[in-house]
């Protein structure tokens, strides 16, 4: 790891999406940063939902310091579902924005936030098939647009949005590529 490097979390669990773990994940590491895996456990491989990639978790929530992060990505597909049923990630994420780092969530990955407690009075997108259900929460709206920010949150709605996502949580990181 260089110096001027920052570690970056991404919160997984089994059946993310692919892609959206897999392209954040290489950007991240091309833009000369540290990708930590945190997971349910530690040490646990994980399979993405159309089996085309596989990471294995480095820390689990328990273990994980949100303070020791500069940033934390959540990927989508169903991995968000079983996140959010975890208080130690929903602990990690409150923390997280509590120090105002961002935290960019793509798909389903909104879920953890309003499980969390942090979409009220938030304008967000996410996959249009769980907007109504976040929409729910106290004052957060729904816009369909590729990326969403709001405050610390950069949020987007599907695979096809991935190179605007990327680019919005690398260009609000900063890239330490040679």
């Amino acid at each position: 790891m260089k110096s001027d490097s920052k570690k970056v979390a991404f919160l997984l669990a089994e059946d993310f999406e692919d892609s959206e773990m897999r392209n954040p994940y290489e950007a991240i590491v091309k833009n000369g940063h540290d990708a930590v895996i945190i997971g349910l456990e530690k040490d646990k491989e994980l399979r993405g939902k159309k089996g085309t990639v596989s990471y294995t978790t480095h820390l689990s929530a328990d273990e994980a310091v949100a303070a020791d992060y500069a940033a934390v990505i959540i990927p989508g597909g169903k991995s968000p579902s079983h996140l959010r049923e975890s208080e130690a990630v929903l602990n990690f994420v409150r923390e997280a924005d509590r120090l105002d780092m961002p935290i960019s969530a793509i798909c389903h990955g909104p879920q953890v936030l309003a499980s969390a407690g942090l979409m009220r009075n938030k304008t967000f997108t996410s996959y249009p098939g769980i907007a109504e259900e976040i929409a729910a929460v106290d004052g957060a709206v729904f816009v369909d647009k590729p990326v969403v920010v709001d405050g610390n949150f950069i949020m987007s709605r599907t695979p096809e949005d991935e190179p605007m996502f990327i680019e919005e949580t690398i260009r609000r990181i900063g890239s330490n590529a040679y």
